[in-house]
């Protein structure tokens, strides 16, 4: 997190992050992104995976979960190419979501910098404390125990169905998840 209250005059810089980055990293990058657009929040995105092959297109089954989000809008999501989270990309960060609990131990051991703005999404959702800035919900949260009970399963080997389950899910936790990020900031 930068110091002081140099943030609320600058983007909140988001880096969405899955296991290979073509699924539900994707998934959000491209949900934080629609509703900023439309709440004209000051957001940067970015996603990344933390066993990537580097530069592989999102699967056509995240892609065909995302077109059938009417709420979502229109992206250019042949562009995507998957990244693995960098040195860069952790400082850039204000925030690191995650999907699942190994995602939050692996920023923990290999950028222990991240430790402090890496959070659970649904985890987030549901132990940020309400009257807390979001700032101090980040912190909060970053310090609990990671839990699998707050992941969200990989779509990865399923059918159409899955993938649009998981973009479903995803898409709620988005909405509340930026419910609480597009607030007053310290």
């Amino acid at each position: 997190m930068r110091q002081g209250n140099q943030r609320s005059n600058e983007a909140l810089r988001f880096v969405t992050l899955c296991t290979g980055n073509v699924a539900r990293s994707v998934m959000l990058g491209y949900m934080f992104t629609s509703i900023a657009e439309v709440n004209g929040f000051d957001w940067q995105i970015r996603s990344a995976g933390t066993h990537v092959i580097e530069g592989n297109a999102m699967s056509s089954r995240t892609k065909s979960a995302l077109v059938s989000l009417e709420d979502l809008g229109a992206h250019h999501y042949n562009a995507h190419r998957s990244h693995q989270l960098s040195d860069e990309d952790v400082a850039w960060a204000d925030v690191i979501v995650t999907s699942e609990a190994a995602h939050v131990n692996f920023v923990r051991k290999n950028f222990p910098d991240g430790a402090p703005k890496t959070v659970m999404l649904d985890q987030f959702i549901v132990e940020a404390p309400r009257d807390a800035s979001f700032d101090e919900q980040i912190g909060f949260v970053a310090l609990r125990q990671p839990s699998m009970f707050f992941d969200v399963e990989d779509p990865a080997g399923g059918d159409q169905e899955t993938y649009d389950a998981c973009v479903r899910q995803l898409w709620a936790m988005a909405k509340d998840f930026s419910a609480m990020a597009g607030g007053e900031r310290t």
